[in-house]
């Protein structure tokens, strides 16, 4: 046997989904990420009332974002006119439990693992989890259908 298969440095397994979204949507989980979220307008307000000084974590995680962008609502969101729809890594970034949604102390989700609570936006607001849950590269390709990846 000549040893291990490792994959090359500068190679990138890239994965594209295209997905469906109608409807409310649901905060449950799939694989490692959550469905695309139809948030309601009081969770909006609710997520933008929020003053970043509260946050743990004041940074956006949003791939499609500059690496310096604040956690504010509409950075963690679809972005302009589509503040409604929010797309995430369903992984807490604590120790990698999967969150459960509709949950937790601020309506968004909940990590019963070791008690990571984050908001409607993805926040993390209490609990050990150092960062918000991560958004993934995501677009649009219609008004009915996301690309993730």
């Amino acid at each position: 046997m000549r040893g291990i298969w490792k994959p090359v440095e500068n190679q990138v397994t890239i994965v594209c989904i295209h997905l469906r979204i109608s409807g409310r949507g649901r905060r449950g989980r799939l694989g490692e990420f959550v469905p695309p979220v139809n948030r309601t307008q009081q969770e909006i307000e609710t997520a933008r009332a929020t003053a970043l000084d509260d946050l743990k974590d004041p940074l956006a995680r949003n791939a499609n974002l500059a690496d310096d962008q604040p956690a504010t609502d509409l950075a963690r969101s679809a972005g302009e006119g589509r503040e409604n729809w929010i797309v995430m890594i369903g992984v807490c970034t604590h120790l990698g439990c999967v969150p459960l949604g509709q949950a937790g102390d601020y309506g968004g989700w909940f990590c019963p693992c070791h008690g990571s609570h984050y908001d409607t936006a993805g926040r993390v607001r209490k609990g050990p989890a150092p960062e918000n849950l991560a958004i993934p590269n995501f677009a649009f390709v219609s008004d009915t259908v996301v690309r993730i990846g």
